[in-house]
């Protein structure tokens, strides 16, 4: 990890855009959407794709070599053929300058999600709220929204398990009964879970009643869906 270095201006990176830029030899991709900068290498990991080149769609960027869909705001792999994550720097911007911080290596899925970037967060105990934020960083790869505000997750209970560790049984939905993203996400949700502090066993399981309807979405679900 580096410090934050200046790459560019503000000025430069189109709204609701991108612009790939190098940094001492290494290729990134600058995105500026609905006012946030976020920055991943130019590099798809399923085939070494350029993802400055492939299309921006909300927070997604796919690779115009086999479609593989990438989050801009953390590298994490949406859709299939790519599997792993692509990787992500912090960002900060100061009045016209945007500044990068570079990472070496992905970072874990927990780690990217907006309590585990906490400090005092990852201190305080393990609770439903905490299980919730690091779901967040789970995307419906078709629907681009994270499956906590799509309404997808029904409950999360917490059980006292073995070395001091607890347990996390989580019951979520699917958007339809036949979704074909179903198993990505009840893997992302496992591993989101599994990689924060404190947490042993992760069961997650998929139930269908009550079925899932757009009013379960949050209304921050539902302006990016252009849902009125």
């Amino acid at each position: 990890m580096s410090d934050y270095v200046p790459v560019a201006k503000l000025s430069e990176i189109p709204p609701q855009g991108k612009k790939t830029i190098e940094v001492d030899g290494r290729f990134v991709v600058l995105f500026r959407i609905d006012g946030q900068v976020s920055c991943i290498d130019d590099v798809c990991t399923h085939d070494g794709g350029t993802l400055g080149d492939g299309e921006l769609e909300n927070f997604a960027i796919a690779c115009p070599r086999h479609g593989a869909k990438f989050d801009v705001r953390n590298g994490q792999a949406l859709t299939m053929p790519a599997t792993e994550a692509t990787v992500a720097h912090d960002v900060k911007v100061e009045g016209d300058q945007v500044f990068v911080r570079f990472f070496d290596e992905p970072r874990k899925t927990a780690e990217v999600a907006r309590v585990a970037n906490s400090d005092s967060a990852s201190a305080s105990p393990l609770c439903e709220e905490k299980i919730r934020e690091a779901l967040k960083s789970v995307i419906d790869p078709e629907l681009f929204v994270n499956i906590v505000d799509l309404g997808l997750i029904y409950n999360v209970d917490l059980i006292p398990g073995e070395n001091d560790k607890t347990n996390v049984n989580i019951e979520m939905t699917m958007t339809s009964p036949m979704c074909p993203a179903g198993p990505q996400l009840v893997g992302g949700s496992r591993k989101a879970v599994e990689e924060l502090p404190g947490v042993g066993v992760v069961d997650v399981k998929v139930v269908m009643d009550p079925p899932w309807s757009p009013d379960k979405m949050t209304e921050e679900a539902r302006d990016q869906l252009g849902i009125f």
